[in-house]
């Protein structure tokens, strides 16, 4: 990820998120310890609502599917996912690759009937997409050899770890493109048409939910060719024709997370960020470049594209803010992932032999390896996001 060039500093365009803070708890503790016969204490209205934002951050962080703003008259019948490790639920198990998650610790926190390869502690973003839809808790791998009809009709994710907009992380990688991952979608209707004819399946890619999420930039690969902003020119066409694509296969409700803050990852800060550890500044710049770029196509693919319900979903500025204040959202390390020392630690050298120094309370970690967020920053992220947006989509 060493990005070249200079952009205008994206810290200028950070919107509050929220303008209230949640407080200290101290007085709200010292509430639980008042004993029964005690005298009433006086009405504390800074207390109350001390209390009030206390419990409201418990809800933020766990967070009711129920509670999100998804239309109640609509019935959605399955979800699908394409993208990177953000969202692999372990397709790359099977692949002759490295970028796989499928050995402990990760998914420590899911229960053990559930297939490993979640680059994660535990659950990840398209399954509380799938959740959050009312059509189950997991969204599985199109891969696992396990999947029955029922598995299949009501969605799976074709995503694979380490691919990104740009095919040659891929090919490098050895793990599928998203060239790739339509032609399994494109396999994938054939089944479901033989399987419940053509009328059904019809409708249940146009009725269904999509949800694209690639992070992987591959600068250092391309820099001989491209600066930052001509690169992020190419993300964004490939970005394009995998929509049009997917769209041309039946897809009419599609959300497009953003890129998020790629330069405070914990891999970035130990690589790039100095004897200090800051964030590595360029390779957010060429973030917020390439989000306003996407945005923009976005828009105008919406125009293009009838009956199309095409959402750009913005992480970058949320998960900024939980990475520069995590003890506004509940968490107390951002800076390093919850797995080994968590500087560097992905995939491989994510391992059992890391268990010394690995913490046991991953609730507190913005980061559960040094790019990955745990299950719970990505629900509070699925929360924020997925209430924000999914009413665009219908």
């Amino acid at each position: 990820m060493h990005l070249l060039s200079s952009f205008p500093n994206p810290e200028t365009a950070i919107e509050p998120l929220f303008s209230l803070q949640v407080q200290s708890l101290p007085p709200l503790l010292a509430m639980s310890s008042i004993q029964f016969g005690s005298p009433r204490p006086p009405f504390d209205p800074k207390l109350w609502l001390t209390a009030v934002w206390a419990v409201a951050l418990v809800f933020l962080r766990q967070g009711a599917a129920a509670s999100l703003a998804w239309p109640r008259n609509v019935t959605v019948p399955a979800a699908f996912a394409f993208g990177d490790s953000v969202m692999d639920p372990g397709n790359n198990n099977g692949l002759a690759t490295v970028a796989k998650c499928n050995f402990p610790p990760y998914g420590r926190d899911l229960d053990p009937s559930v297939p490993l390869g979640r680059c994660s502690n535990g659950r990840v973003p398209s399954d509380m997409l799938a959740e959050t839809l009312g059509v189950k808790k997991f969204l599985p791998a199109y891969l696992d050899p396990n999947l029955e009809l029922q598995d299949l009709l009501t969605g799976v994710s074709f995503v694979s770890g380490a691919n990104g907009y740009d095919p040659l992380p891929a090919k490098l990688a050895l793990v599928l493109s998203l060239s790739d991952q339509l032609d399994l979608y494109s396999e994938y209707m054939e089944t479901i048409c033989l399987e419940v004819g053509v009328e059904r399946a019809s409708a249940i890619a146009s009725k269904s939910v999509y949800i694209l999420c690639n992070t992987y930039f591959a600068t250092l690969l391309r820099r001989s060719k491209y600066d930052v902003s001509s690169y992020t020119d190419l993300l964004v066409s490939w970005a394009s024709s995998f929509l049009r694509e997917l769209y041309g296969l039946g897809a009419r409700k599609i959300g497009v997370l953003s890129l998020p803050p790629v330069g405070c990852l914990p891999s970035q800060r130990t690589l790039h960020g100095g004897p200090k550890r800051d964030c590595f500044d360029s390779a957010n710049k060429a973030a917020v470049l390439f989000n306003s770029k996407l945005c923009a196509e976005i828009d105008s693919l919406r125009e293009d594209l009838p009956g199309a319900r095409l959402v750009y979903m913005d992480i970058y500025y949320l998960l900024l803010a939980i990475i520069q204040d995590p003890a506004r959202f509940g968490f107390e390390v951002s800076t390093k992932g919850c797995c080994g020392t968590g500087n560097i630690e992905v995939s491989y050298l994510c391992n059992r032999l890391d268990h010394p120094v690995t913490c046991d309370d991953d609730t507190k970690y913005v980061f559960w390896d040094s790019f990955h967020p745990t299950e719970a920053t990505y629900q509070t992220l699925a929360n924020q996001i997925y209430g924000k947006y999914a009413r665009e989509l219908f």
